[in-house]
């Protein structure tokens, strides 16, 4: 899983046709090697711009889509979950 932030939202007016429907948003990744990249999820939870989310990528991301909205849609990264709080130990 990646923590990322919500940056932007993408519009594709034409797109791959399992993808109608589904909202794409852009996410700065906060955490590891990859922080400051940008990459395109789809926004499974209608998160709002600025928050912090959970994003998984890879062929996670392809199951759950595949599982949740029964399309074999070409996903890389899904948005998750929403942070609310970030207790460190």
């Amino acid at each position: 899983m990646v923590i990322g932030k919500l940056i932007g939202s993408i519009w594709a007016t034409n797109k791959y046709e399992e993808l109608d429907g589904m909202k794409l948003m852009r996410v700065e990744v906060l955490t590891g090697i990859d922080a400051g990249r940008q990459i395109v999820c789809i926004d499974t939870i209608s998160a709002g711009m600025g928050e912090r989310v959970l994003v998984t990528t890879g062929s996670s991301a392809y199951q759950f889509v595949k599982e949740r909205f029964h399309r074999c849609a070409p996903v890389d990264a899904v948005i998750v979950g929403i942070i609310d709080e970030d207790v460190s130990l």
